[in-house]
């Protein structure tokens, strides 16, 4: 749509109710997430950010293991709504987009720079973070709807098994996605401007 970053920053927001087509073509969206790796900054230029797109019946298997593994932690009288909200969203999609940041990086950080050791977890966070946002405001600049989810760590094990990840890769979120099938809920905003930003000039 190619939108300027503010309208699509507007735009960027959670969606639930997906499908699984797509109005680009894959390689378009392999070359925006790449794009995004190459181009996002991190403390110290570490570029410990990893990313897995998972597409098709890839894609279809990760919820899958999700589904299998939360069966064996949710109550027997709760997993069948888990269930129907992950095929009915998450599932439904066209594609997953997996988060992790690689510790050996940052631990190589750490012993490289004690004086700010304590740190690096917390830059690694923020560097993460931003390449969830960006990715997301990209697929919803692509026609797309996201939603970011936290089924790690309980699903970390099973996917890095499946997928052959790099056991220094540490899982942070999934990101869903497809065509949208409704508007998403309005946003909300609890607190007055003035409580959330000051200005000294």
């Amino acid at each position: 749509m190619k939108r300027t970053f503010m309208e699509a920053l507007i735009n960027r927001r959670s969606y639930y109710r997906i499908n699984n087509q797509s109005k680009v073509s894959d390689r378009e969206i392999v070359e925006m997430i790449d794009s995004v790796v190459l181009n996002m900054p991190s403390a110290f230029n570490v570029q410990a950010s990893r990313l897995v797109l998972l597409l098709g019946r890839q894609h279809e298997e990760f919820w899958t293991i999700v589904k299998e593994v939360l069966q064996g932690v949710v109550a027997p009288d709760k997993f069948d709504r888990t269930r129907e909200k992950i095929d009915r969203s998450f599932a439904a999609g066209h594609g997953t987009v997996l988060f992790y940041e690689d510790s050996s990086l940052i631990d190589a950080q750490k012993r490289s720079m004690p004086l700010y050791a304590d740190k690096f977890d917390e830059f690694s966070t923020q560097t993460s973070a931003m390449h969830q946002f960006a990715v997301w405001t990209q697929l919803e600049d692509m026609g797309f709807g996201a939603s970011l989810q936290h089924y790690n760590p309980l699903i970390d094990e099973r996917v890095a098994q499946r997928w052959m990840i790099n056991p220094a890769w540490l899982l942070k979120a999934q990101m869903p996605f497809g065509c949208p099938l409704e508007k998403p809920a309005e946003r909300t905003h609890n607190l007055p401007m003035e409580q959330r930003r000051l200005v000294f000039d």
